[in-house]
């Protein structure tokens, strides 16, 4: 049985790698298609785009790791079934779990080491990534642009370069810049032989043009409609980086010096979680009292009645005079009250009630506001909490899944080992993915959002096992497709 179990093992780090560095050059090549066009030509030194790849690879890897995983336990257990060495364990009495033991000891390691990855080393790498990415916007602030074209991130202003040197500090040839329409409808159009891009701060730009001209028309000028032309031999002109989108902002959508739950570890998101709740907690009982407050129409036997209570909302000159208390009722209705009081009185303890009303509504409605604004980002954060252990999870849960189907394709070969590695990957994926846009959207339970994929297909896994464990010659769909690719193949 030992040496079962070490031939088992022996089999699972050769496909294991194979897969991993299969996986990881395509994810590579996806990133690189899809932003190497923004990295080459723009005057980075080597070392930064190295090291934005580098920061890169870190998502790649959670994704990478459990299919690869997954993989290999379809090409270790699919050779098992293949040399019949599974069918005579089998007649030798042991079973199913007996031998898949050592698997799933490997499994849970491998979610362990995912779980520190996903949760200590995946929000570090982001977060450097993402300053790397502010870095590069203050040191360059040409980047975004794009030669030829009209960059219109910066709100209120759309700017074309005919070319923009490398290495040339911001430099910019054959300039134009076309602000938007002002109040009066004016709109100004600035041209220029160059121009300079510097960053003043970390939120603010200026482009120093030089040797150009402003165009400006509209506005109402004595004649009506106004054309003004002014030639420069240098223009000053302030911008702000509030707008500046391009590969830097995409690259990084979620601020410039704040962690987010991307770039956040679990120890530090679960602090925010728990204090958003204690706040929203606080908020709401703080409302529900106030609401409380207003809706009591008799008081308590201690507190003042009724008559004093709406006689203190008026002015001292509209108070009317105590009655005997001794002979009206101690709780009497705010409608005794109300009558007591002559048309005047009566008038300013309503418009007066009214105004209370409406005061109270909008700091209830502002307070529910904020909370529903705190429970929603403690959600954001639980399901980036739940997704980086579900992803880790999954290296458990596909040896459920993996062991029964390896053995199910025994002759089927690589095709149908690696298209099956695709399918459930891609399903389990594909509900991550969905159950995080529901859970974002609060249209799903943050923890019924990420953990249903691993629900999903862990009971799917838990069917077959415990088929191929009670029968391994059991006849099932994946078993006569597995037969005939084999016949196809052969």
């Amino acid at each position: 049985m030992s040496r079962l179990h070490r031939t088992l093992l022996r089999s699972l780090p050769l496909p294991f790698a194979a897969a991993f560095t299969t996986l990881m050059v395509l994810l590579l090549l996806q990133f690189l298609i899809a932003y190497l066009p923004d990295l080459v030509g723009r005057g980075l030194p080597l070392w930064a785009m190295t090291e934005l790849v580098a920061y890169s690879l870190a998502y790649m890897v959670t994704l990478a790791v459990p299919m690869a995983w997954l993989i290999a336990l379809l090409a270790a257990f699919g050779r098992l079934g293949e040399s019949r060495a599974w069918l005579v364990a089998r007649s030798a009495g042991i079973s199913l779990p007996r031998l898949a033991w050592p698997v799933a000891v490997v499994g849970a390691l491998l979610t362990l080491s995912m779980g520190y990855f996903n949760n200590e080393m995946l929000p570090e790498a982001n977060h450097r990534m993402n300053g790397l990415w502010s870095d590069i916007r203050v040191a360059r602030p040409t980047f975004a642009l794009t030669p030829g074209e009209f960059f219109t991130g910066i709100a209120g202003y759309a700017i074309r370069a005919e070319a923009i040197p490398p290495d040339s500090a911001g430099l910019l040839v054959g300039v134009t810049v076309v602000e938007s329409r002002s109040a009066d409808g004016a709109q100004a159009v600035l041209s220029a032989a160059r121009a300079r891009l510097q960053t003043q701060g970390a939120a603010r730009l200026t482009l120093l043009l030089e040797d150009g001209e402003i165009h400006r028309r509209g506005g109402l000028g004595a004649g009506g409609e106004r054309y003004d032309r002014l030639a420069f031999g240098r223009h000053r002109l302030g911008l702000t980086l509030d707008g500046l989108t391009g590969f830097a902002r995409r690259a990084r959508a979620d601020g410039d010096d704040a962690r987010t739950d991307r770039s956040m570890r679990t120890s530090a998101m679960l602090a925010v979680v728990d204090s958003l709740d204690a706040l929203a907690d606080a908020r709401a009982d703080s409302t529900a009292a106030q609401m409380a407050r207003l809706g009591r129409t008799t008081p308590p036997p201690a507190a003042p009645t009724a008559t004093s209570a709406v006689a203190g909302l008026l002015p001292k000159a509209l108070r009317p005079t105590a009655p005997d208390t001794a002979a009206a009722p101690r709780l009497a209705t705010d409608r005794a009250v109300l009558d007591g009081l002559d048309d005047g009185a009566r008038a300013a303890v309503l418009a007066l009630a009214a105004d209370r009303v409406r005061t109270v509504r909008s700091v209830a409605d502002a307070a529910a506001s904020a909370d529903r604004w705190d429970r929603q980002r403690a959600d954001r954060f639980r399901v980036e909490i739940y997704k980086k252990n579900s992803i880790a999870l999954a290296c458990l849960v596909f040896v459920l899944v993996g062991v029964p189907l390896g053995l199910a394709v025994a002759r089927a070969g690589v095709g149908l080992v690696a298209s099956l590695a695709v399918f459930v990957f891609l399903f389990y994926w594909l509900s991550l993915v969905q159950g995080e846009k529901l859970a974002d959207r609060g249209m799903l339970a943050p923890e019924v959002g990420m953990w249903a994929a691993n629900v999903i297909v862990g009971l799917l896994g838990l069917y077959l096992f415990a088929r191929e464990a009670r029968d391994p010659a059991w006849p099932d769909p994946i078993g006569r497709l597995a037969g005939r690719f084999a016949r196809r193949s052969g």
